[in-house]
């Protein structure tokens, strides 16, 4: 494990911050297909200030407690940059399935709108702390998957942070665990 350093910048966004950065998420319906309401977070990410207040929002319940941060394909990637970044650790890509060069292993799982599979390399220490991260919590089959191929690989999931949960659609609770951590909710 590596040692993690020191965070630097603001550690708790002010409420009025993450409203703003909330409203610059779009709503597209029908993408990527008929009945599907897709959450655009580009114009949150190009603000500055509100991708600053969202990473922030997102690693601040686990400061401290991990050691290297899991993006999830493809938006997860987006948000895990900035957030090892911020918080003075390293990043660990999930991709989906054939994207990297050599995974270690893989997890197959069900997508509110067909299924997928994910696959990580295991380029860290045995017992490393893994903060998962996301862009949206639907039905939960993503992050089961990830925190599956974590374990697999003999790492330990530390937190999960998930910028929009999407309510109704039962990812909480499949995903079970109290600790679960969300910036936006539908």
């Amino acid at each position: 494990m590596t040692e993690q350093a020191e965070p630097s910048g603001p550690q708790s966004p002010h409420p009025a911050e993450l409203e703003r950065a909330r409203r610059l998420i779009r709503e597209v319906p029908d993408y990527p297909s008929p009945g599907i309401l897709f959450r655009d977070i580009a114009p949150l990410l190009a603000d500055g200030q509100a991708l600053r207040a969202t990473v922030e929002a997102l690693i601040a319940p686990f400061r401290g407690a991990f050691d290297v941060v899991a993006g999830l394909e493809a938006r997860g990637f987006l948000l895990a940059g900035p957030a090892a970044y911020a918080s003075g650790t390293g990043l660990m890509p999930i991709r989906k399935a054939g994207k990297l060069p050599r995974p270690a292993a893989s997890a197959r799982y069900a997508l509110e709108y067909g299924t997928a599979e994910i696959e990580a390399h295991d380029d860290l220490p045995a017992g490393s702390r893994v903060l998962l991260i996301d862009d949206v919590l639907a039905t939960g089959g993503t992050l089961i998957a990830a925190r599956t191929l974590l374990a697999e690989l003999g790492y330990v999931t530390a937190g999960t942070a998930i910028l929009f949960e999407i309510d109704g659609l039962g990812g909480r609770e499949a995903f079970g665990d109290p600790a679960l951590h969300t910036v936006f909710h539908s």
